[in-house]
């Protein structure tokens, strides 16, 4: 990458500093997670309507995640409300070993995410706004509402280009986790960069 290409990159990475400091951002609607269970007699019902249990800001306040609902199990264990305790007591990681996670990101306007890659088979969808996604090989792709994008662990950077780069954006993520992943006979690990502070040890 030639040097006027990375410090275009590292400036875009300070976009937006200051603008997330609550959920929902700025210019986005609030929006409701609904729990659902059962009663004594085995008929479904709403255990609870909230916004999720937790939100991290991520970056210099320039986007938030929060995390609709996470699993330690594959098939999750939905007996005696286990799941739930743990979805409540933990905030995972960026994915879960042999679990799920379902997270939400608000993503403040410009806002270019570091490179960065889950081993986990990745679930995106854009939400509101629109994502530029880039890949460590180059290639990018413009997403709009609606899209989704299966990532097969690939590294790769989200891009908020919402209204031209002046509108937040959202984002909501299914990891799940997969078997070892071998590419061009490696085995790919977990890359994090500048989002370690936010995932590491969770």
């Amino acid at each position: 990458m030639a040097e006027e290409q990375k410090h275009a990159v590292s400036e875009l990475l300070l976009t937006s500093a200051g603008y997330v400091a609550t959920f929902p951002a700025p210019g986005l609607r609030r929006t409701i997670r609904h729990v659902t269970g059962h009663n004594a007699e085995g008929k479904g019902v709403f255990l609870s309507t909230d916004d999720g249990d937790h939100h991290r800001i991520i970056g210099d306040k320039q986007a938030i995640g929060n995390i609709i609902y996470s699993t330690h199990q594959t098939p999750a264990d939905l007996n005696g409300d286990v799941d739930l305790k743990y979805a409540k007591e933990n905030e995972p990681g960026l994915h879960v070993h042999n679990g799920s996670v379902c997270r939400m990101i608000d993503f403040g306007p410009n806002v270019l995410s570091p490179m960065h890659r889950a081993v986990s088979l990745d679930y995106g969808i854009v939400v509101e706004g629109e994502f530029k996604l880039i890949l460590d090989s180059g290639e990018e792709r413009i997403m709009r509402q609606g899209d989704v994008c299966v990532n097969r662990s690939s590294a790769h950077q989200w891009h908020n280009i919402s209204g031209g780069g002046i509108m937040p954006g959202r984002m909501l993520f299914v990891l799940l986790d997969c078997k070892p992943v071998i590419a061009n006979g490696v085995a790919l690990g977990q890359e994090l960069n500048e989002l370690e502070p936010y995932y590491e040890g969770r």
